[in-house]
């Protein structure tokens, strides 16, 4: 092996540890990929940002933005509740229809946006047919995982390996092209969940009361918030007159969180004096209004501070910013509850960057613009201090703050699962958008079914269009796009390059030949599978198809044979992510709502996966002959 080998080996094997141990963020390796890359000098600078400017970045992109749009106007969920609305309450019945649902809706939409969109319904019909979320769950995880198997568009690996193709001068996949494999599988799959499968999952009926996703109102009882609702009024010669929410300290060293500003109308910011202000022209205080607190918040003379805290807590921040302590008003639990703000109960999974820090450490209240109001452990029935509590896997914060920064924390499904769904306290969709998007995105399928436009073209087309009839904002759009993976993929993809450009494609794909080559092509398309499958279980199905595609194509053109079979059986396996509960962002997603353990998905999610590799080795050389 010659020096340049070593370099990018150890490139590849540095990256593949911290995706892995997730040190650092995908997208950070990903970038430190491409600068290591330009600085040992394997790429020249065009070759590795090369990946910024690929095709498949920009499709993958585009769409994010026509997913977002099929969930900010209501179409995913309206398309969903049909279908999952004639399942009815047998557990064979409900496990075949949501396996088939959610299967055709991840053939043309993110598998991890399609799961969350339905997750409520499926936990409110296992209530209903008296069938624990354990048995459904994880059905509904793997039957998004199959339907990206089905289209060209179903997944980002799907969209890489037609692009390999293609720069190789060869015929990319077409669009229904995985469709015959791919709809085996989910027959198979659903079959398999009804025979087998459904036998493996735990029947946790015990937890079902505690995972009925409680609304707004019912965590606001359940967590007793209205008992620790106060009124500060802020006295003349307070301390805390023209201080911020933040410099009042009120968090830190009072654990008190400031819910609402309740503000005399007459205020004007100019007149923040230490002088009082004058009553209204009938003799009444002048009408207060409300005023959401943010960190930066000046406090002024009079203002009517409603906090949630412990009354002990109270009384001490109260003697020492010299503070009038009043009793709560019926109206002040709105300061809890409304359109604006609210409360939700988010769950942090295995990978969650929040895990092994406190709140403190973690910057919470900064960073995602919320405030903790509880921190719930499974088994564990004493109260954590907010401020000192080392957060772990499993556990439930309660936040409250504005809606809109609730649901924003959906759009990071690494550190956060948000049970219930906080945009249905937002307005609510507006069904005119609901046609466009649903016009929209059949005449995008037409593009790519006709092949009348490139993929890339047509993605970019319905993505722009979406934005342009208002089916969603130029920043919800941004906010749409899950920028780590773009990152991912535009960072890798130079290092198929740099692995083709030393040689060590050919040194690997000459390996797999001398190992398995004896036995025939199938044999090595069997060993593909395998191998992609096994990596996609610790890294990113994306990571995976960039490192072992070129491989699979280089492994055909040595043997001299066509590669499509070897191709397809690498996207397929980068979907085959069932082993375990961090292979996915929709295996972690049910993980919570189901109280599913680690061993539970490898008892279902082995088989599975040994399943899907028999039909592949069937059925691939059939369709795709050497």
């Amino acid at each position: 092996m010659t020096v340049e080998m070593w370099l990018v080996l150890g490139i590849l094997i540095t990256a593949i540890v911290f995706f892995i141990t997730e040190w650092l963020r995908v997208d950070v390796v990903a970038l430190g990929v491409v600068i290591a890359l330009m600085i040992t000098g394997i790429l020249s600078t065009g070759e590795a940002l090369s990946g910024f400017s690929n095709s498949a970045v920009l499709t993958i992109a585009s769409l994010f933005i026509v997913g977002g749009a099929a969930l900010q106007t209501g179409l995913a969920g309206m398309i969903g509740r049909r279908i999952l609305a004639a399942a009815g309450t047998s557990e064979l019945r409900l496990t075949a229809v949501l396996m088939g649902a959610v299967a055709l809706l991840s053939s043309f939409m993110s598998d991890t946006g399609t799961v969350a969109v339905l997750l409520p319904a499926v936990i409110i019909l296992a209530r209903s047919a008296k069938i624990a979320p354990s048995k459904l769950l994880v059905p509904l995880a793997f039957g998004s995982l199959l339907g990206g198997a089905m289209t060209l568009i179903g997944t980002p690996p799907n969209i890489i390996v037609s692009d390999l193709l293609y720069e190789e001068g060869l015929r990319p996949f077409q669009f229904f092209d995985y469709t015959p494999v791919g709809l085996v599988l989910v027959v198979i799959g659903i079959a398999f969940m009804l025979l087998i499968g459904r036998r493996l999952l735990p029947d946790r009926r015990v937890e079902l009361a505690g995972q009925l996703l409680p609304t707004p109102k019912e965590l606001i009882e359940l967590y007793r918030l209205p008992d620790n609702l106060f009124r500060l009024r802020v006295r003349r010669g307070s301390g805390l007159v023209g201080k911020t929410i933040t410099q009042s300290q009120l968090g830190r060293d009072f654990d008190i969180t400031v819910l609402n500003i309740m503000r005399p109308a007459q205020t004007r910011p100019e007149r923040v004096t230490l002088t009082r202000r004058l009553p209204s022209d009938n003799g009444r205080p002048a009408k207060a209004e409300p005023i959401a607190p943010e960190l930066n918040t000046v406090i002024q003379m009079d203002d009517i501070l409603i906090v949630q805290g412990d009354g002990n807590d109270v009384t001490h921040a109260a003697a020492r910013w010299n503070l009038g302590v009043q009793p709560p008003k019926p109206k002040d639990e709105k300061a809890l509850l409304n359109r604006e703000v609210g409360v939700a109960e988010v769950l942090l999974p295995p990978r969650s960057s929040l895990v092994g820090k406190t709140l403190v450490q973690a910057k919470f209240g900064s960073r995602f613009k919320l405030t903790v109001l509880g921190i719930n452990r499974p088994g564990v029935t004493v109260q954590h201090d907010l401020k000192s509590a080392v957060l772990q896997f499993g556990d439930t914060l309660l936040v409250q703050g504005a809606w809109k920064d609730i649901l924003a924390l959906k759009q990071r499904p690494r550190d956060f699962i948000v049970t219930g769904q906080p945009e249905e306290m937002l307005a609510a969709p507006d069904r005119s958008k609901t046609r466009i998007a649903l016009i929209i995105l059949l005449g995008m399928l037409a593009l790519m079914i006709t092949d009348a436009l490139p993929v890339a073209t047509s993605s970019m087309l319905a993505a722009l269009a979406m934005v342009l009839t208002g089916c969603l904002t130029m920043d919800e759009a941004y906010q749409s796009i899950n920028w780590p993976s773009i990152v991912l993929v535009a960072g890798m993809l130079p290092m198929s390059i740099a692995l083709e450009k030393v040689g060590l494609v050919d040194v690997a794909a000459n390996g797999l030949i001398e190992m398995l080559g004896g036995a025939g092509p199938l044999a090595i398309l069997a060993g593909l599978f395998l191998l992609t499958s096994l990596f996609t279980q610790v890294l990113s199905n994306t990571a995976t198809t960039v490192i072992v595609a070129p491989i699979a194509l280089a492994a055909a053109q040595t043997l001299g044979i066509q590669p499509y079979a070897f191709l397809m059986a690498v996207a397929i396996a980068a979907s085959m992510a069932f082993a375990t509960p961090v292979a996915s962002p929709v295996n972690t997603l049910v993980m919570g709502a189901g109280d599913y353990r680690f061993g539970d998905y490898a008892k279902v999610g082995v088989p599975m996966i040994l399943l899907s590799l028999a039909v592949s080795v069937v059925l691939l050389p059939l369709l795709w002959p050497f």
